[in-house]
């Protein structure tokens, strides 16, 4: 592959829209167009692809019975051939509102221009006539049209509400244009539209305000976000308009899936601009991942062939860089916002406990096993299954804790592993595992000698099985359950030995719950409480504190993080790799901007480079066979039952080649 401009956001299917509310006067199409075409420039300079102005915006919207005056529609005419000039000037395509007569008819309309040509002409197609609304008083609907096209300012271009204009140069971005009422009805125009490919949706709206719309506003942009899996680009009425009877508070809105990326300031008197950058890659990649959305494609498939397609190329200068200007979590798996975490803390725990009960009340078992090693996840597995008891009414001593030390566990984890039993309330037990691995090593001939130490890969899996193998015996001997403890990071990264404690149990609580995750979700109990009374959730706290480590070769801290990677990188890594399918190069994008002034691009590579071998070719093997567990997060799961499935032996050279796609300079 040859090397891409890797600063530049639309170089990694990013588009940035924006929306445009200008000032305007009523009845006087001139000045609209002024303060429009002013927009339109400030856009184009801030490297916006699309800028969408207000319905009717060149004669403003509260213009009532002059719009059937000759004078007012030619010098909106005009002001159309002002804003189409403007346009030659730029890359920006413009989507614009205006009355145009069509047959002895007027229409409500938006006309759609860029660099210098009219590429189509959408009328409204529902005319809302109730209320403070009078439109059918005025104009026709678009359904009423006799004619598929028009001659506008010596151009013949299409008309009619169903448009689909893409991008030559960046072909996900596919724009369909509704008006207002349009999508305020059952079936919006545009939910065909979506069906039909496009993925970027444009309201121009007029829209006046009372008490409570702009939350009904909001929702409803959202939603129709969602339901289309797309952008959703709505302008409204800004300052200006009339108040004869009504009030405008001029909100702009963008909605990617459900998500609002950003909102303008409402009840100004100037004009305003907001812009917002969607990713069109993940638009594209979830109608293709959900597949009731191709079901929905054939079953739509009579309304979708009247769908017409104008092709439009934007130009985009990729070889100048254009940051991204999007706010993207250092931890997708973790809420930012601190009411939101708790939410999700409190929420995953639900989820965990509840799978765990289910289990033990459908297999008739009461007991359960869990190794305590003074770390993270067992941490958090205990505390699960203690919560689990209370649930069912059970003592908390029907849990079995064991803590078992080898040769290089250090004294501060044993010390947390006894501590955290204690104040969870369970029965605690330790087991020295050293006499059965020295005993092991021999069998199996290992040269390993106490005089003569030899720290392979073998001596450290011996006391990862040693471990294993005393849980499931301790299980058969007290009736129990083991319960599991290793975590989605490590499953990603194979960073868990086959068939050995962190991989294997009988039914495994944290298997779809990342590290970052983890690390807030015990961090939760403990500064909220959540053990009761008079427990110690400062062993908590010195758990959180202690460096991640097996703890395996004596006489040195084996760190986890030097040899796979910040774990905060690599569930980075997993989120946009598992959830939504991004290659390296756009992963890496993303993790520079989100932890700029952290990490610097070189490490981000590193890091993802041990996470797309370790992840694509080697390790999915493990996954294939993990024992049962709960899908906690839409962020996804790897067991092949509940979500992944990939193949044992596959090979990840393009997800490597398509790294080596930054270049070098940039490292």
């Amino acid at each position: 592959m040859q090397p891409m401009r890797f600063d530049n956001l639309y170089s990694h299917d990013f588009a940035r829209l924006a929306v445009g509310l200008p000032l305007c006067r009523v009845a006087d199409p001139a000045f609209n167009a002024a303060q429009t075409i002013a927009l339109l420039k400030q856009a184009a300079e801030d490297g916006a692809a699309v800028v969408a102005f207000p319905e009717l915006g060149l004669s403003a919207y509260t213009c009532d019975d002059l719009f059937h005056q000759r004078a007012l529609l030619d010098s909106c005419e005009a002001a159309l051939a002002q804003v189409m000039a403007a346009t030659a000037e730029v890359p920006t395509l413009a989507v614009v509102g205006m009355p145009l007569r069509v047959e002895q008819r007027l229409f409500n309309c938006a006309v759609v221009l860029q660099r210098g040509r009219i590429l189509g002409v959408v009328p409204k197609t529902f005319l809302p006539n109730y209320g403070e609304f009078y439109e059918a008083r005025q104009f026709a609907s678009g359904e009423e049209a006799t004619v598929s096209s028009v001659t506008l300012l010596g151009q013949v271009v299409p008309f009619g509400s169903r448009q689909i204009f893409t991008a030559t140069d960046l072909p996900l971005l596919r724009l369909h244009v509704e008006i207002c009422e349009d999508v305020w009805t059952p079936i919006p125009p545009s939910s065909f539209a979506a069906l039909a490919g496009a993925t970027v949706l444009v309201n121009l709206s007029a829209s006046n305000v009372v008490i409570g719309k702009a939350g009904y506003r909001r929702q409803l942009v959202s939603q129709q976000s969602a339901r289309c899996l797309a952008a959703y680009v709505y302008s409204s009425a800004g300052p200006g308009e009339s108040t004869t009877d009504l009030a405008w508070d001029g909100q702009a809105l963008v909605c990617e899936n459900g998500e609002l990326l950003v909102e303008s300031e409402r009840f100004q008197r100037r004009s305003q601009l907001v812009t917002a950058d969607v990713d069109l890659e993940r638009l594209a990649r979830e109608r293709m991942r959900q597949t009731s959305f191709g079901q929905s494609v054939r079953l739509h498939a009579a309304q979708l062939s009247g769908f017409r397609d104008a092709s439009f190329t934007l130009n985009l200068a990729l070889d100048q860089p254009l940051p991204l200007r999007r706010r993207v979590e250092r931890f997708p798996y973790v809420p930012a916002d601190a009411s939101r975490r708790d939410e999700r803390c409190q929420e995953v725990y639900n989820i965990q406990v509840q799978g765990l009960t289910q289990r033990l009340a459908s297999s008739g078992i009461q007991k359960l096993v869990v190794g305590i090693s003074g770390g993270l996840d067992s941490t958090h597995a205990l505390l699960v299954a203690a919560r689990a008891m209370d649930a069912l009414g059970l003592p908390r001593m029907n849990i079995v804790g064991v803590t078992m030390p080898g040769f290089a566990t250090g004294e501060r984890t044993r010390q947390q592993a006894l501590r955290l039993m204690a104040t969870v309330g369970c029965e605690a037990r330790e087991i020295d595992i050293r006499p059965s691995c020295v005993q092991m090593l021999q069998d199996i001939g290992h040269p390993h000698r106490e005089d003569a130490p030899v720290y392979d890969i073998t001596f450290e899996n011996v006391q990862a099985g040693e471990r294993t193998s005393h849980l499931f015996r301790l299980a058969n001997l007290t009736g129990g359950l083991v319960l599991g403890t290793g975590d989605l990071s490590e499953l990603a990264l194979g960073w868990c030995t086959y068939g050995v404690g962190d991989h294997m149990s009988h039914y495994n609580v944290n298997a779809s719950v990342p590290k970052t995750l983890i690390q807030h979700l015990v961090r939760w109990v403990a500064e909220t409480g959540q053990l009761g009374e008079g427990t110690d959730a400062q062993v908590l706290r010195d758990i959180l504190d202690t460096e991640i480590s097996p703890e395996l070769i004596p006489g040195s801290l084996q760190s986890t993080e030097a040899t796979v990677g910040a774990y905060a990188l690599q569930d980075f890594n997993l989120f946009y790799t598992l959830r939504h399918g991004y290659a390296p190069a756009k992963i890496a994008f993303l993790a520079r901007h989100a932890w700029t002034e952290v990490y610097a691009l070189g490490e981000i590579k590193r890091v993802l480079r041990i996470f797309v071998q370790r992840f694509f070719k080697g390790s999915q093997f493990k996954r294939s066979c993990v024992p049962n567990a709960p899908k906690v997060g839409s962020g996804g799961s790897l067991s092949p039952r509940g979500d992944w499935r990939a193949p044992s032996d596959s090979e990840a050279a393009v997800w490597l080649a398509d790294l080596d796609r930054i270049p070098d300079e940039h490292a």
